[in-house]
């Protein structure tokens, strides 16, 4: 599939070459994805009970861990429990740190590291409203966290424990669903980010670009006739693999799969080797003018 770029880490440590970096560097800004079908994530035998369900809350899609203060949300357990899966899940960072530090050395000093989430609830038939299903095609955006125009990048890996696929979707190029949408979409109410700051809705300020990749975000999930004819190639990505991409420009919807580590980096615009490959700037062309 011309949207994967394979590279073959199998370490989350290991000093990569030069081909597998200009590969990875020339995939992420053609806005492919990066697949390490060698690279697992290993759990120690005392973190394999947390490979059950059981231990989401049912409210949250994801268990999810802020290594800045180090908060667990989402999850059932005492502090003990809840304290073990924070260790697992800080030790999960810790190691896609290392693994971009060596794959995207370019990317390394503008990294700004994320949530790391755990995702143990299968998906598949997972009831949702439409805007929150990640079952249909869709770039990333959040809602109360702007981006600024700072790209999203997300590395995931699929744990399963009984070898089970982790099924996505891949959608087109995204100046061609831009370009799509872009017309449709009403400007920000005036006065509506400083409301949603004051009242924290958003947790900073909602930009243009912020507002635009929101809108995109929901008006392609709530058409119907895209999500069926929209261009898409399936891929299974193997338990035990690793992959890699831009999730605000790789459209991407997921149909089935069990057991996920993510964790999520924002990376300034100004840290790519093209810049002008970001969604802002494509955003920009369509807009003609700046969003930030």
């Amino acid at each position: 599939m011309d949207c994967l770029v394979s590279v073959g880490a199998k370490s989350w440590t290991a000093e990569l070459g030069p081909e597998d970096r200009t590969a990875a560097l020339a995939a992420m800004e053609n806005g492919q994805v990066v697949f390490l079908p060698q690279l697992d994530f290993t759990f120690r035998e005392a973190e394999k009970k947390f490979l059950t369900p059981v231990w989401s809350n049912g409210s949250a899609k994801n268990i999810s861990y802020d290594a800045s203060n180090k908060s667990i949300r989402g999850m059932k357990g005492d502090s003990a429990i809840r304290d073990e899966l924070a260790a697992l899940l800080q030790r999960y960072a810790d190691a896609t740190r290392s693994l971009m530090h060596n794959l995207l050395p370019t990317y390394a000093l503008g990294l700004i590291r994320g949530r790391t989430s755990f995702r143990p609830v299968e998906i598949k038939g997972r009831p949702t409203k439409v805007t929150k299903d990640d079952t249909r095609l869709h770039p990333d955006s959040f809602p109360a966290r702007p981006s600024g125009g700072k790209r999203i990048i997300r590395v995931f890996c699929n744990v399963n424990p009984e070898g089970k696929g982790r099924d996505w979707r891949i959608g087109e190029p995204f100046p061609s669903f831009a370009a799509k949408f872009l017309p449709r979409l009403k400007r920000p109410v005036v006065g509506s980010r400083e409301l949603m700051y004051l009242l924290r809705v958003t947790r900073s300020w909602r930009t243009d670009y912020d507002h635009y990749m929101l809108a995109l975000h929901d008006a392609g999930k709530l058409d119907d006739e895209y999500q069926k004819h929209a261009t898409q190639y399936s891929f299974s990505f193997p338990a035990h693999s690793t992959w890699i991409c831009f999730t605000d420009e790789v459209l991407h919807a997921v149909d089935a799969g069990q057991y996920l580590l993510e964790q999520t980096y924002l990376l300034p615009v100004e840290a790519m080797a093209r810049p002008q490959q970001s969604p802002l700037r494509v955003l920009e062309r369509l807009a003609g003018r700046p969003l930030v």
